[in-house]
């Protein structure tokens, strides 16, 4: 007999594509038992029942009382929410993070927390021929970057220490902090004064400023930042870079529903 497509599938494709077939029939009714399930998706009741525990224990399935039926709960919407947001965010970030590379010519990033660590979600390069090397996707450690600090920064101690748990404070220059209780230290001041830094600790002959952007909540969604080789930084400077980032993003803050920016 000739072989199918599906069959030449491995294996771990061919579950990918059932998980997704019963997620999608699920989404067109609200409830389903596995008899009406394995009709509509092609597979053995067997099948059906295996994947459909599956997807309970992870959340993304409830069983309705004794009717044996199955409906989708919200944690699919939740996960769309959140990629709607970074899509409004980014939006939202682009005209302010080009006026500010417009003024400074220098990178300017958007970065939001991602687990254990800080993701780029958006960038303009900088117009200098000597720039920093990044990229949107690119993750770097919350400990010794401006805007991982910034992420932290409004966050209690607990949550911090949980985040951080299981990270290693690996030292990339003689600046980076030295462990959990060095960056609390650190974290009091970025929250007191608005602004976090990164004075070499990532990345030797490289300084970043960033500030926090906050959603509908009150609660900081992403961080903003400039980012400069130290021989283009100026101390003096500084307090211009950190206000011309406090009105981005409050603008951008305003945008998300969050308008009691704070700096």
């Amino acid at each position: 007999m000739a072989s199918t497509d599906s069959d030449k599938q491995p294996d771990a494709v061919s579950s990918v594509m059932k998980v997704f077939g019963i997620l999608q029939a699920l989404g067109e009714e609200r409830e389903n038992g596995i008899t009406e399930l394995s009709q509509r998706v092609m597979m053995s009741k067997s099948t059906v029942y295996r994947f459909l525990q599956t997807m309970k224990t992870l959340g993304y399935v409830s069983q309705e009382g004794e009717s044996e039926k199955y409906a989708l709960t919200l944690k699919l919407f939740e996960l769309g929410a959140k990629a709607l947001q970074n899509v409004d965010l980014i939006r939202s970030a682009d005209i302010q993070m080009r006026e500010i590379s417009r003024l400074t010519r220098e990178t300017i990033h958007l970065g939001a927390l991602e687990e254990d660590s800080i993701v780029y979600i958006h960038k303009i390069d900088s117009l200098y021929n000597l720039r920093m090397y990044s990229r949107i996707g690119r993750r770097n450690p919350l400990y010794s970057t401006a805007i991982g600090k910034v992420l932290l920064a409004w966050r209690n101690y607990d949550e911090v220490r949980e985040i951080l748990a299981d990270v290693e404070f690996v030292l990339s220059t003689t600046k980076t902090l030295n462990g959990v209780d060095e960056l609390l230290s650190a974290l009091d001041r970025v929250r007191s004064q608005g602004f976090g830094e990164d004075n070499e600790e990532q990345e030797e002959g490289i300084r970043c400023i960033a500030v926090p952007v906050f959603d509908r909540f009150g609660v900081v969604i992403a961080g903003l930042s400039i980012s400069f080789p130290t021989i283009r930084f100026a101390e003096e400077n500084k307090q211009h870079y950190v206000s011309m980032l406090h009105r981005a993003a409050k603008t951008i803050s305003s945008q998300l529903g969050y308008h009691d920016y704070p700096f």
